[in-house]
Order: structure tokens, then C-alpha cells, then sequence
């Protein structure tokens, strides 16, 4: 775990190993959120990064009672 100290103006230096793991960006934008008493920093991602991020996910699938519905509209028609 790093430390890092708050300046008088409550800014924080991100250690070199965090930001080039992370492969943040001068100038990146952020998201900060405080979660049960600690501060959690989120990089934003630009669309192109999130190129494959979905992949291998299944897409097909059928729900459950998708025939009877569809049978039961049909038969009150």
C-alpha cells in the first residue's frame, strides 16, 4: 500500500507505479467516490479502450414463458 500526503490545496500525487499500471494520463478525467470512509478514484475510459470489453459474453438466450405469452396473445386475438 502507498502513502501520499494532501497538499494544502487537498491534492495528491498518484505514485509512478499506480499511473503507469493503470496507464493513466495527464489531463484523464476521474470519477471520485466515497465509499464506507475511504476515497476511491475511477479513471474514465474512452470508447476506443472499451474496444472488446464485452467480449465472449453470450448473447443469445431465451426467456421463460416467452412462448406461453406469445401463444396466450395469439389465442386472445
Amino acid at each position: 500500500m502507498k502513502m501520499v500526503t494532501v497538499s494544502p490545496k487537498f491534492q495528491v500525487v498518484i505514485p509512478r507505479s499506480i499511473r503507469e499500471s493503470l496507464g493513466l494520463r495527464p489531463g484523464q478525467k476521474m470519477r471520485v467516490v466515497e465509499h464506507e470512509g475511504r476515497i476511491e478514484l475511477i479513471p474514465e475510459r474512452g470508447i476506443g479502450e472499451l474496444k472488446g470489453f464485452l467480449k465472449g459474453l453470450k448473447l443469445g438466450f431465451e426467456r421463460e414463458g416467452d412462448s406461453e405469452i406469445a401463444s396466450s396473445l395469439r389465442s386472445s386475438q
